[in-house]
């Protein structure tokens, strides 16, 4: 399924469009959408990274590809179709130049084409199930193959850590810490140590249960023996 959809100029990295309704129900969107804008600025600096590739971030990955100094990109989940998400990229592309062609190298402030949303959302819904008889006719097309496509890892690509946007990492500590004040800070201590506590109680009462599960048996046949042969001695 289709996550993420981001369009941007590939010589700054400016933000051309995007799917507004994207990332409303995704965990974590905000991080992912980071990890894009840090993608956006490598392009930018000329890494002379494929015009196509996947990579893979978490639970997702990643799709682009650069045409005409412009990078449309998809997030999918891992399971979703290679060859779909890549149809679906080349279909934003061809109507985003059509529409907008003549005007994306004069583009001086960020989404100034949030209205190819519309189109996003209508092209989105046409991919999203993998099981309608356009999408297997698009799978089965052996005229489209995207085996060659270079597939990597996020910190491959960006670095491990050190090329992401630190602030968003400031931001989700700082939202962290406002939400406890001293007092909770406290209560909560006090809490984990009674808890501890009764875990400690009942770990012991479990080993005592354990012991006598154990050796119970064993004093039962021996108490019968004893018993045996105590009657056995009185009868003789």
């Amino acid at each position: 399924m289709v996550k993420l959809t981001l369009i941007a100029r590939v010589t700054d990295g400016l933000p051309l469009a995007e799917g507004l309704d994207d990332g409303r129900d995704l965990k974590d969107a905000e991080f992912y959408k980071q990890q894009v804008k840090a993608l956006f600025k490598n392009l930018s600096k000329g890494q002379n990274e494929p015009s196509r590739m996947s990579i893979e971030t978490g639970p997702y990955i990643f799709h682009y590809i650069i045409e005409g100094r412009v990078c449309y990109l998809t997030m999918c989940d891992r399971a979703y179709p290679k060859k779909l998400a890549f149809q679906y990229l080349e279909d934003l592309k061809n109507e985003f130049e059509r529409v907008n062609g003549n005007q994306i190298e004069t583009a001086a402030r960020p989404y100034a084409f949030i209205k190819f949303d519309t189109f996003i959302q209508k092209t989105k819904k046409l991919y999203q199930d993998t099981r309608t008889q356009r999408n297997i006719a698009k799978l089965n097309d052996e005229l489209y193959e995207v085996h060659q496509i270079m597939t990597r890892n996020v910190q491959e690509v960006l670095g491990v850590g050190e090329k992401l946007d630190r602030k968003h990492g400031h931001i989700l500590c700082n939202k962290i810490l406002s939400n406890f004040n001293v007092a909770e800070v406290s209560q909560m201590s006090s809490r984990l140590t009674s808890e501890s506590r009764i875990y400690a109680d009942k770990a012991r009462d479990l080993n005592r249960q354990a012991l006598i599960r154990k050796w119970a048996p064993v004093a039962i046949v021996f108490g019968v023996v004893f018993l045996l042969f105590w009657i056995r001695k009185k009868i003789w």
